[in-house]
């Protein structure tokens, strides 16, 4: 079974002052915090739920992908 470890996660600040985090791979894997702290944890929640639904299906969560960061010029 994956955890929350095997994948790439992303935390970034939102444009109202707070802060997303969500994995790529994972559909509808994002959450929102106060700070970077308060949104990793929340996402942790979130993973778990998306994990629960995905046993439940009798499905297997998807492989995660190759994070590409460009900078902007």
């Amino acid at each position: 079974m994956k955890s929350l470890q095997d994948y790439i996660t992303v935390i970034r600040p939102d444009d109202n002052g707070t802060f997303v985090a969500y994995v790529p791979a994972i559909e509808g894997c994002h959450a929102w915090g106060k700070t970077p702290d308060e949104a990793r944890t929340e996402l942790v929640s979130v993973f778990d739920m998306i994990q629960e639904e995905y046993q439940e299906a009798g499905r297997s969560l998807p492989e995660d992908v190759e994070l590409v960061i460009a900078n902007a010029s």
